[in-house]
């Protein structure tokens, strides 16, 4: 019998976060799971050491060798070897609510016509204790946050890998992780998706957990830390391939009027802000003032006093 739900676990050079993930992955209450751990460069016989130790069933494993793989590489070849109706990327320092499967498994069950479902997300703030990566914070992804929208989503990703369970034949409709990418693959994946169908969205209790350390580096750095500079340059890469699908379908008039627009709205900001700061050093010039003249009395009776202790 073909297991329901593939789980791919991206994992470079981190032991300790692979054992914490497949031991969350243990806890879950949805049990019908194949588990493809995918090993991005690091030492083989260390994965699969943990990966035996962890007393999971259906757990496959795939080595990249050093300089082969990244982000989109490895969570192409997880995705294809699940070979399960639905698949979610579970990276090896993120966690979930033990119910998070089996809710997320439910709706796409009962609503057939969503493609993905995102739920409600806290991150978790770690810092490094005693050799040990430890808790020391919580929170909220997006706080208050009821649905996943294309005009949100527009302007900055609103989910997270470890909060999306998907269909994984999406992927014959809109392609898979860009692997030109080196970071933002999720956001770009999500961007296509909402273009051919709804992702839905569990309102309620945070069922993800997003792990952060920004106080880690090397191996233990997130990808929103240690990568920021290729996030920027990403993103920009992402909206500029938009533009360009656009400006060739429309023509460049809307993208040039709205630049237009744009620019106006900077200058405008710019001079009010000038303006204000102008205002704001004369009012507090006039303020100083002010205040001299009315304690000069009190100043000079003061010094003349002391003229006259010197005196004496």
């Amino acid at each position: 019998m073909t297991e329901r739900v593939g789980i791919v676990v991206r994992t470079r050079q981190r032991p300790e976060f692979l054992r914490r993930a497949l031991a969350d992955i243990r806890a879950q209450s949805f049990g019908d799971v194949r588990v493809v751990v995918v090993n991005d460069g690091g030492d083989a016989a260390k994965v699969e050491a943990v990966v035996v130790a962890s007393g999971l069933d259906a757990v496959a494993v795939h080595h990249i060798a050093p300089g082969d793989g990244g982000r989109c590489v490895a969570a192409n070849i997880g995705v294809r070897e699940t070979g399960t109706e639905y698949v979610v990327l579970h990276d090896d320092d993120d966690r979930w609510h033990p119910e998070f499967l089996a809710r997320t498994v439910a709706w796409l069950d009962a609503h057939p016509a969503d493609l993905a479902v995102a739920v409600p997300t806290e991150i978790v703030y770690e810092e490094q204790r005693e050799g040990s990566w430890t808790e020391v914070g919580r929170a909220p992804f997006w706080a208050g946050m009821q649905r996943i929208s294309l005009t949100e989503m527009l302007s900055v990703n609103r989910a997270v890998p470890i909060s999306v369970l998907y269909r994984r034949s999406l992927h014959d409709d809109v392609g898979w992780y860009d692997e030109t990418l080196d970071a933002v693959e999720d956001w770009d994946l999500y961007l296509r998706i909402i273009r051919r169908g709804d992702i839905a969205f569990l309102p309620g209790e945070a069922l993800a957990f997003w792990t952060q350390r920004p106080d880690a580096t090397g191996l233990d750095a997130n990808s929103m830390f240690a990568l920021t500079e290729q996030h920027a340059v990403d993103d920009a890469r992402v909206r500029d391939r938009a533009l360009v699908e656009w400006v060739r379908r429309e023509g460049a008039g809307l993208p040039l009027y709205m630049a237009s627009l744009h620019a106006e709205t900077i200058a405008h900001i710019d001079a009010r802000f000038e303006a204000l700061e102008r205002t704001l050093h004369a009012r507090i010039r006039d303020d100083l003032r002010r205040e001299i003249d009315v304690h000069q009395p009190v100043w000079s009776r003061l010094r003349r006093l002391r003229r006259r202790l010197d005196r004496r």
